[in-house]
């Protein structure tokens, strides 16, 4: 079974597939452009067959973590092709298994059409909190490694990443880039984060932002003089800056709309479109850069205000996804619908 996993995912980076998903009694279900498709030419699996394909990604330690706690995150790399972001976890008392894609290559800003202007502006920070905002499968965290690529292009710098898993390697550049993973190289998020400033990194790269400890963690980290980067499961800008704020207690929301304020840099919101001619998917993008008017937006909670100064901020590189889609369409790279 080994053998025929290695060469379905090498079948699913040939035909632009990104995800794969497996279940017992059925068919693997794939998505491809951001549509899932049933893979009807592909045999229906079995739990055993399901188990030993796990096997074969899995170290003993993972192995046995699997058999303990029912479902677990890994990274997964096939030699010359690609790495994958896996999940193990169990439905109705038997495994199932999702895989994605994960590019070796890293791209720029333009190959991966994201906004230059405002990336090139942020890349350029030395300090603060860069946010990169999405549901699930939008491409933030592409996007934030390619944005982590640049930094290693360009700058002197220590930088420091906790990832779960890792997903993508970096070599060192101009910088000297740790990569840690969760469940491997540290216990948690938190715990990694308690002890990272006593690294002496420049730059602290958090796979992404889950509980107020790890939000409070990389406040503090970017309050001291550090550049933050991380991923927010949001959907726009004003939403990751009110998601924030509400994963404290209430008392504390304004002295952390202060905090906020002071170190937030910028947000870049994401999503996938389907191209015009049906063959790829472009990201429509939203972007806020923070300067002292969004800064007071922020300190007195006014959302529709900071929307309104991104609409209007195109000279530091902001818009909003409605004119982001506008300029997709209007260059014809999307449809109005």
């Amino acid at each position: 079974m080994a053998m025929d996993l290695t060469n379905l995912l090498k079948l699913m980076v040939e035909k632009g597939i990104s995800d794969i998903h497996f279940k017992a009694g059925a068919c693997p279900a794939v998505r491809v452009n951001g549509n899932l498709v049933p893979a009807v030419n592909i045999a229906k699996v079995s739990a055993a067959d399901i188990e030993a394909m796990a096997k074969t990604i899995m170290t003993p330690e993972q192995s046995q973590h699997w058999q303990t706690s029912q479902e677990m995150d890994l990274a997964y790399s096939l030699d010359g092709i690609s790495r994958f972001r896996v999940n193990v976890f169990r439905q109705r008392g038997s495994a199932a298994l999702s895989l994605r894609v994960v590019p070796i290559k890293l791209k720029g800003f333009a190959e991966l059409n994201l906004p230059q202007q405002a990336f090139d502006k942020l890349s350029s920070e030395s300090r603060g909190l860069v946010l990169f905002a999405g549901i699930t499968g939008a491409g933030k965290t592409t996007s934030m490694n390619s944005f982590v690529h640049r930094l290693n292009e360009t700058q002197n710098a220590r930088i420091i990443t906790i990832e779960d898993p890792i997903e993508f390697f970096h070599e060192d550049i101009k910088a000297t880039i740790v990569q840690r993973e969760v469940g491997r190289d540290t216990a948690s998020f938190a715990g990694a984060l308690k002890q990272v400033l006593r690294q002496d990194p420049d730059i602290v790269v958090i796979g992404e932002m889950r509980d107020v400890e790890t939000m409070q963690a990389a406040l503090t980290a970017a309050e001291t003089g550090h550049l933050v980067l991380s991923t927010v499961h949001t959907l726009d800008a004003v939403q990751t800056i009110d998601r924030i704020v509400d994963s404290f207690p209430s008392a504390h929301a304004s002295q952390v709309r202060q905090q906020l304020a002071l170190v937030l840099k910028g947000v870049i919101g994401q999503r996938l479109v389907a191209s015009k001619d049906g063959r790829g998917r472009y990201p429509a993008t939203e972007v806020l850069i923070v300067n002292s008017g969004v800064r007071r937006h922020i300190i007195d909670s006014k959302n529709n205000d900071i929307y309104k100064t991104m609409e209007a901020g195109s000279y530091y590189g902001m818009h909003t996804f409605d004119q982001d889609l506008m300029r997709l369409f209007q260059e014809g790279k999307i449809t109005d619908k």
